[in-house]
């Protein structure tokens, strides 16, 4: 999974009712676009993360403003 700064991280929610947790990458740690990514999630919070199965990446299009 490869990813650039301004990306969206998607966590989908693993059991009915938990809701998804998205982020904007800030920081690509790995080579090459590969994790792991530092992370900003829509409460504020920052951490590292690197994808699981449950994840996905949204990558933004040409001229798309960041969020």
């Amino acid at each position: 999974m490869r990813a650039t700064e301004g990306d969206q991280f998607v966590q989908h929610g693993r059991v009915v009712g938990q809701h998804d947790k998205v982020g904007e990458i800030l920081e690509v740690m790995g080579q090459a676009g590969n994790p792991p990514y530092r992370v900003r999630f829509e409460d504020g919070h920052v951490g590292v993360c690197s994808p699981g199965p449950d994840t996905e990446i949204r990558h933004r299009t040409a001229g798309e403003p960041r969020p």
